[in-house]
């Protein structure tokens, strides 16, 4: 029987796409055929489960029989997660905190300054609590300074003793020193800003000869030097000398006191005037003037001063004390001992921490010197009584 050329192409193509379907069905594939594109009906699925056809699903995982493995792909790898595009990668920094200490060890006796200690003669308490000692070193450095002298009209021993105490602070000064000069009566002034210039700093105590005022503002005068200083980096010092009398402030002494204590790296030397001119009676200027009493609580508050920043204090009766007294205060400047350690209260509170400092021998006990005839000698440990931590900021 003959089959003309339209039906032996249809039964071609009939017999190939029967051969494709059943290679697919032996892979396990479904097998895929395009309808014609004129159909309109769709065909309903008549295959099985088992056909590999629609009904199959081939996406799922198959469960393998017993005592066969399951052909299990692992997983994919987590993604790395990054930050969006345009912010900034962060860390986390905390900061340790750590305590500078100047310690001077002088003797009573001669205010000589005790070199030769070492780091495990030191021990240092905050609040009772030993502390560990991390670094140690002894220094002999420039100094940074402001003389702050009271120049008021209330009696000319007081002006007298305070020039005689300037130039002899001045005298001893050394070529790196940087030093300013600030007077003080009802208003604080700055004679001379910070200079290296001994020449400038005698043209401004000789410019002190006539007081314009009696008021005695040291509380405001003290305050605002330690605001000034603030602003400076490095240690700083306050040679106070006046006497100690405050009679028409704007800021009281609780307030001077607590910025002494906030203020870091001050230490305050204190040389009270007038003393001769107390014994002798000349001192009292009228019904109204400061009492004896009132020089007494003058005389401790510029105490007070001194030992809370770790300097020392001074109350000369005669001229010929000055040139030993600031030769003291030289010593005791330009040789300290610098302890470094970090508390063991870490907290940021902002709280008075209180520190304490004594010298040990090797054994542990309370160091005791001698002089070359095997006298004991006694000594003082001039040190800061404490400092502000710091206050976290959220």
């Amino acid at each position: 029987m003959k089959l003309d050329g339209q039906k032996l192409f249809v039964a071609a193509v009939a017999i190939l796409l029967a051969v494709a379907s059943g290679d697919q069905l032996a892979k396990g594939q479904a097998p895929t055929t395009t309808p014609p594109a004129n159909s309109q009906q769709q065909q309903p699925d008549q295959s099985g489960p088992d056909s590999g056809g629609p009904g199959a699903d081939n996406g799922a995982i198959a469960i393998p029989k017993k005592g066969e493995k399951a052909d299990v792909p692992p997983p994919p790898p987590e993604p790395k997660v990054k930050n969006p595009p345009g912010l900034a990668n962060f860390s986390l920094r905390v900061d340790v905190p750590e305590v500078t200490l100047d310690v001077g060890v002088i003797l009573q006796k001669t205010h000589e300054f005790v070199p030769n200690l070492q780091a495990a003669n030191f021990r240092v308490y905050e609040d009772g609590v030993p502390q560990k000692v991390n670094g140690f070193q002894r220094t002999k450095a420039p100094i940074t300074a402001v003389l702050l002298c009271e120049f008021a009209s209330t009696n000319y021993w007081f002006v007298y003793d305070m020039r005689n105490a300037a130039y002899a602070f001045a005298q001893q000064l050394q070529p790196d020193d940087y030093i300013a000069v600030v007077t003080y009566d009802l208003k604080t002034q700055i004679l001379t800003d910070f200079t290296q210039d001994k020449r400038l700093v005698y043209e401004s105590l000789n410019m002190l000869q006539i007081p314009g005022f009696r008021e005695t503002d040291m509380f405001d005068a003290v305050y605002s030097t330690l605001d000034r200083l603030s602003r400076i980096e490095g240690r700083k010092y306050v040679v106070l000398i006046g006497s100690g009398y405050d009679s028409f402030s704007k800021i009281n002494l609780d307030k001077v006191l607590a910025k002494i204590k906030a203020t870091p790296n001050v230490t305050i030397f204190s040389v009270g005037t007038g003393q001769t001119a107390r014994i002798t009676g000349n001192a009292r200027t009228g019904m109204f003037g400061p009492k004896e009493i009132d020089y007494l609580q003058a005389d401790n508050q510029m105490s007070t001063f001194a030992r809370m920043t770790g300097g020392q204090s001074f109350f000369p009766r005669f001229s010929a004390e000055m040139p030993d007294i600031f030769h003291s205060i030289n010593d005791s400047i330009r040789n300290q001992y610098v302890l470094n350690y970090s508390p063991t209260n870490a907290k940021q509170d902002g709280s008075y921490r209180k520190i304490r400092v004594e010298l040990v021998d090797n054994e542990g006990q309370p160091l005791k010197m001698q002089d070359e005839k095997h006298h004991p000698l006694k000594y003082d440990i001039i040190a800061r009584d404490g400092y502000k931590a710091k206050q976290q900021v959220d």
